[in-house]
């Protein structure tokens, strides 16, 4: 009898095998197995409701030790996290402690620390990583793609020359080279 798939036993491979007509011939692909991503596909502890008591992340994280919460930096009214499904490595997002969902509702205060904010996420992510670009922005709205639309965040991607490929196109699968830890630490290392 064939020998079981060691890394997938319920895999095509496996069940090939089991049927007795060996193993399947391979087909020259690498498997990058990512199941951690499986929470963020299928939804789970994603928020519902659409107030600050109803499981928001962005109001759960505050309470969070730094290392826990992923937070880089605190600040009055503000606060720059980390990207628990980042699109780079570094992906972070600028969060207002009060629990909003437009930009028109943030107050001067608000709107004055997150530029400053997203300004000194550019600069750590320059020094800490030689980011050679940027896609800032916010998704206002599920319409907009907000994967959490009832709390206002701002996104800072850093982007480098040649870090798209075909991963997330063919396989939806993006690969990071470091740990979301590794990456905190580095960057509150270098927050000016």
């Amino acid at each position: 009898m064939p020998e079981e798939d060691p890394v997938c036993p319920g895999s095509y491979a496996a069940r090939y095998a089991r049927s007795g007509r060996g193993r399947v011939p391979p087909d020259n692909f690498e498997r990058l197995w990512t199941p951690h991503r499986m929470a963020y596909i299928k939804g789970e502890n994603k928020p519902t409701g659409t107030g600050p008591g109803d499981g928001c992340p962005f109001d759960a994280i505050p309470k969070m030790t730094d290392e826990e919460g992923l937070i880089v930096k605190r600040g009055q009214v503000v606060y720059a996290v980390l990207n628990l499904y980042p699109y780079n490595s570094g992906h972070l997002m600028v969060v207002p402690y009060r629990h909003v969902s437009d930009y028109d509702e943030l107050d001067a205060a608000e709107v004055a620390e997150l530029g400053d904010f997203t300004q000194r996420s550019l600069r750590a992510l320059r020094k800490a990583s030689g980011a050679q670009g940027f896609n800032v922005g916010m998704n206002l709205g599920h319409v907009a793609g907000a994967g959490i639309a009832a709390h206002l965040h701002q996104h800072v991607v850093p982007r480098w020359g040649g870090d798209t490929n075909f991963m997330p196109v063919v396989a939806q699968t993006k690969v990071l080279p470091q740990l979301l830890r590794d990456t905190r630490q580095l960057l509150a290392d270098a927050w000016d």
